[in-house]
């Protein structure tokens, strides 16, 4: 089944990473849910993207240099628009207790290093492993999370095309994903991954066209900030056949 990866939520319309995104996500018939992971100064696991919290919220410095409490009472919705200041930075277990049990997929990255441990048992304890996968662009992030767990879902971010080298340096994590950014994808590339048994999902899609252009290879699934649009393209392309 193809999945429609809200990316941090809603994104388009919502300020990313915030309840509002990810609900309307939903809302919007996303079948998936994208989101970032990090650690907070008191060991919390926060959903946050960028390095510094700067650009999307009231404060300043890293999700590091602060405790989840400081960061609670931080304005993450404001940047994005006068409707959204009630939004907080959101616990990782406080979104996996309100969306485990509903029909989706979750793209789950993580952004730093060091605290796999913990989102592994918290993965465990909330979701259904064959609707998960833990992603990343650090190959060590990814080692470790193989090493701590057999059966959990393992996706690659990568930079670069799909090539033979990054295709089995997945394998020998028992990687089960490969996700390159869409404009550099081919037929070819998503074949080569097929034939080593690895799925592709595609990232960096930025417009419609580039939505279009990576639909028509068939892959898993892509994460778009717009999953309305993508439905809309699903929906017509159910209807041709």
């Amino acid at each position: 089944m193809f999945i429609n990866y809200a990316h941090r939520g809603a994104s388009a319309y919502a300020p990313e990473n915030t309840m509002a995104s990810f609900w309307l996500g939903v809302q919007m018939g996303a079948n998936g849910i994208e989101l970032d992971l990090q650690r907070t100064k008191d060991g919390k696991i926060v959903i946050f993207h960028d390095r510094e919290i700067d650009r999307k919220s009231n404060g300043s410095g890293t999700i590091g240099e602060h405790t989840y409490s400081e960061l609670y009472g931080l304005d993450f919705g404001g940047w994005f628009g006068e409707s959204f200041r009630a939004e907080h930075i959101v616990l990782f277990e406080d979104f996996a207790r309100t969306f485990c049990r509903r029909d989706l997929t979750f793209a789950i990255e993580l952004k730093d290093s060091g605290f796999e441990q913990q989102v592994v048992e918290m993965v465990n304890r909330y979701f259904d492993l064959d609707h998960v996968y833990i992603t990343s662009f650090s190959y060590e992030a990814l080692q470790r999370v193989r090493e701590l767990d057999e059966a959990i879902r393992i996706s690659w971010l990568i930079r670069d095309k799909i090539d033979a080298v990054y295709l089995k340096r997945l394998c020998n994590i028992r990687g089960n994903q490969i996700c390159p950014a869409a404009v550099h994808t081919t037929e070819a590339d998503v074949e080569l991954a097929r034939l080593q048994g690895v799925g592709v999902r595609l990232w960096g899609v930025t417009d419609e066209q580039i939505m279009r252009k990576a639909f028509s290879l068939h892959t898993e699934g892509m994460t778009v900030n717009f999953p309305d649009k993508l439905k809309r393209l699903m929906d017509e392309s159910v209807g041709k056949r």
